[in-house]
């Protein structure tokens, strides 16, 4: 897997209230600039979407693919491709959640492959932007609620 980009943000309400809007994948494309849509095709016995399909549009990375994901309670959640789409071949990442006793502290990571060939530079461009624009959109969505 290629290198990872990494960024933090503080939101202002606990984890579970920060893990409930990003479990909330059918709103993604009001908050995440880059999903078009989120169509969650399985759960887990826990309830939590377990495989989600994505359309994307970030610029120089626009597919369609399906993530599968892994959950620790409000503590983390993980995920990598279990469908691979025309231009990604592998994407994993991450959220971390931390109670900062003012609020949540969200870690976000994000790696990506693809089938095409890309400058790194260029491609972790399009990582970053793909992070700080979630982060943003998930600290005004939560705090906006």
């Amino acid at each position: 897997m290629a290198d990872r980009t990494t960024s933090s943000i503080t939101i202002g309400a606990d984890r579970a209230t920060v893990m409930a809007v990003i479990a909330d994948f059918a709103s993604y494309p009001e908050w995440a600039g880059q999903v078009k849509s989120a169509e969650v095709l399985s759960t887990g016995a826990d309830g939590r979407p377990e495989t989600v399909r994505f359309v994307l549009d970030a610029g120089v990375i626009s597919d369609t693919y399906a993530l599968g994901y892994t959950w620790q309670d409000d503590e983390s959640v993980h995920w990598k491709v279990v469908e691979p789409g025309r231009m990604l071949a592998e994407l994993a990442g991450s959220y971390r959640l931390a109670d900062t006793g003012s609020g949540t502290e969200v870690t976000y990571e994000l790696a990506a492959d693809l089938k095409v060939p890309m400058i790194g530079m260029i491609k972790r461009k399009a990582e970053k932007v793909i992070v700080d624009t979630a982060l943003k959109g998930l600290k005004k969505r939560v705090e906006g609620r």
